[in-house]
């Protein structure tokens, strides 16, 4: 999967997600965790980032708050059935 500076690999064991633009470039490793086992194997990079990006918004600490602004990140949990999906 390519596009948009995003590369996602598979390895033994997880996965590695390839970010990189002019600016920036490093690697994301997901591989089987305390709360991802519920998800499948091809799905599981997904199920972790989301899962992480909920938790880490829900602490509601002001130091992850300003530098999610700083980087213009924000996360925002949608219902998992149904309707709209792209939104």
């Amino acid at each position: 999967m390519n596009g948009y500076g995003l590369t996602v690999k598979e390895g033994s064991g997880g996965k590695r997600i390839e970010v990189r633009c002019e600016h920036q470039n490093g690697l994301i490793y997901v591989v089987p965790g305390e709360a991802s086992w519920v998800c499948s194997e091809e799905l599981r990079h997904v199920h972790a980032l989301a899962g992480f990006f909920k938790q880490l918004a829900s602490l509601n600490d002001p130091n992850i708050r300003e530098a999610m602004q700083r980087w213009g990140l924000y996360y925002r949990e949608r219902p998992l059935s149904g309707g709209d999906e792209h939104s």
